[in-house]
């Protein structure tokens, strides 16, 4: 009986730390930018560059248009 629960205990231990060590992605850098036309016109940005755990890097950019309503 004791072996049994020595196993189960290195096995959720074991388990536990590859779950902590696998962490989640990294935000590097983060810019926002936006712009006014002169007919009133929003252009904003917004880039974003995260690294995984592995190491790999990610960029992502959003680009958005808005124009302003008149009543």
């Amino acid at each position: 009986m004791k072996k049994h629960m020595i196993g189960f205990c290195r096995f959720t231990s074991g388990l536990a730390l590859s779950l902590l060590l696998v962490g989640c992605a990294r935000e590097v850098s983060h810019t926002e930018s936006s712009s006014v036309s002169s007919d009133g016109t929003v252009k904003s940005k917004e880039k974003t560059v995260t690294q995984a755990p592995d190491g790999t890097v990610t960029k992502t950019e959003e680009s958005k248009t808005s124009t302003a309503t008149k009543p």
